[in-house]
This record gives structure tokens, sequence and C-alpha cells, in this order.
């Protein structure tokens, strides 16, 4: 670890993602390989869009803070309206599947993403049948479908 940080928003490195009807910029306040357990961003998602598929991690739990904005998120159980001031938090298990959506038609949706980080996480995608394998110079997606046999090619 390097020490303390101190930052404003505006002074945290950033990266712009968009794919359809996907988008966010995110503002790194605790950026991977930092700290050894956690990471933290501000997201900020455009009207209409959502950050990510709808999915679950096997390892990471995360803690978002909604700090401005509306949205819709999906669960196992249903989908709930959020707003400003709410604390979401998502358990590293099928429980914890979870789709952000900003329903506004002119304002952004900012929220504070707290997520613990392991070496290795497995995410999986219920409505896209994907299975993810981040971490640890691994950065891999497949269809859960392309299951093979243990030994095939041994």
């Amino acid at each position: 670890m390097s020490g303390i940080l101190h930052k404003k928003i505006k002074d945290m490195d950033s990266s712009k993602h968009e794919h359809k009807t996907f988008a966010y910029t995110r503002h790194e306040f605790v950026p991977r390989g930092y700290a050894s357990q956690c990471l933290v961003s501000v997201y900020e998602i455009p009207p209409g869009k959502s950050a990510y598929p709808y999915h679950y991690h096997v390892k990471n739990e995360e803690v978002f803070y909604i700090i401005s904005g509306n949205g819709m998120l999906k669960t196992p159980n249903d989908e709930k309206k959020v707003t400003s001031g709410e604390m979401l938090f998502f358990p590293a298990d099928r429980s914890g599947a979870h789709k952000l959506t900003n329903t506004s038609e002119t304002e952004n949706l900012v929220y504070i993403d707290f997520s613990t980080h392991n070496d290795l996480d497995v995410c999986l995608y219920p409505d896209s049948n994907k299975v993810a394998i981040w971490g640890k110079g691994v950065n891999r997606l497949y269809r859960q479908d392309d299951n093979v046999d243990y030994y095939e090619s041994e």
C-alpha cells in the first residue's frame, strides 16, 4: 500500500465505457493494485443506460451508495426503484445478482461502488448464460454451455 488517499472526483483517473444499452464513466478512488482487499470507484451512468449486465460474483462483495439520480435495480426477487441516499449490498453468491439501470431521461445516476477484491473471482451472468473469470492475469468469458470433460484433450 502506498499511503492514505485523499482526492476529489475530478482528480481521479477516469475511464469511459459504451456498448449499446450499457455505458458508464468510472472514477477510480482506490484502484486495482493499490489496496490488497478493496476497490472503490465512483460511477456515472447516463440516462437510459445500465453500467453492467445482470450478474453476480462468487468471491467479491459489493456495496453501492447512490449519490444522485434515480434508477431501477434488478435482483433475483424483483425490480425496485432506487434513489439518492440509499445503500445497496450485494453478497458474493446468486442472491446478490444485480443490474442497475438509470431511469432518468436527463440526469446521470451517480453512485460509489465499494467492492472487496480477491485475487480471483468468478462472475456469472444468468440472463446471457455466461461465466467470467477475473484476476491474476486472467480475463476470460465463456458460455456456460461450453462445458467440457475434465480429461478432454489430456
